[in-house]
């Protein structure tokens, strides 16, 4: 028979991936709108992001009930990994309204192709942020790994398209402010990357009681 305390943890894992979902939501409208070159997005985006900061405030009203039940051992790595998961979601849902508002700055700019790699880091950081909610839900350090190696590759992105516009920019002064537009989302996406890592170290965190941060390299077990 499940417990009290079993029950809360399950409701609150619950609003994690109901938050999760809805970051998740953000950063697809954003990036469609960045490739697409459609702004009729940008409304789905701050419908979406009113509704992560209410969950932000929940959760962590939520976690900081169970805490007063003195829960220890595992219980207690799982509300400490859930607080900090709420946030890195909550900047998350922040990263997506930032690639929003300079894909809206971009587009004031004459048409131009986007950098090859941009693409690629949309796909990517999505990638990150649904691989390392998945990770949380089964419980899953393999998961979370793949997570971890994922981010040096969104990295590796993010310097080329750095590379790629500096050099445009110092040839055509004219096109320096798309390129700066272009470099913030990069960055923007480059963060969503950042969370996603952060969550998956949590999950290994609430699973192995390891902490890796700073340590991404493959342990025995992981």
């Amino acid at each position: 028979m499940q417990t009290h305390l079993e029950n809360q943890l399950q409701e609150l894992t619950q609003e994690l991936l109901t938050m999760g979902g809805h970051c998740e939501r953000m950063i697809h409208a954003s990036v469609k709108a960045l490739l697409e070159h459609d702004l009729g997005h940008a409304q789905e985006v701050l419908t979406w992001e009113n509704r992560v900061n209410q969950l932000h405030v929940s959760v962590d009203e939520h976690c900081m009930n169970i805490l007063t039940q003195a829960p220890v051992a595992s219980d207690l790595r799982a509300i400490i990994a859930a607080l900090k998961i709420n946030n890195d979601l909550e900047r998350i849902g922040d990263q997506a309204c930032n690639v929003m508002q300079n894909t809206v700055d971009l587009l004031k700019a004459p048409a131009h192709p986007l950098p090859g790699g941009l693409s690629r880091m949309c796909e990517l950081s999505m990638a990150m942020v649904r691989e390392a909610l998945d990770a949380y839900v089964r419980r899953s350090p393999e998961l979370a790994q793949g997570v971890l190696l994922m981010e040096e590759r969104v990295d590796a992105l993010k310097d080329e398209i750095f590379r790629e516009e500096l050099a445009e920019m110092s040839l055509d002064r004219a096109g320096v402010a798309r390129g700066l537009d272009v470099i913030l989302i990069a960055r923007n996406l480059e963060k969503v990357g950042d969370h996603a890592t952060n969550i998956a170290e949590d999950v290994i965190f609430m699973v192995k009681a390891k902490d890796i941060r700073h340590h991404h390299a493959p342990e025995s077990g992981i």
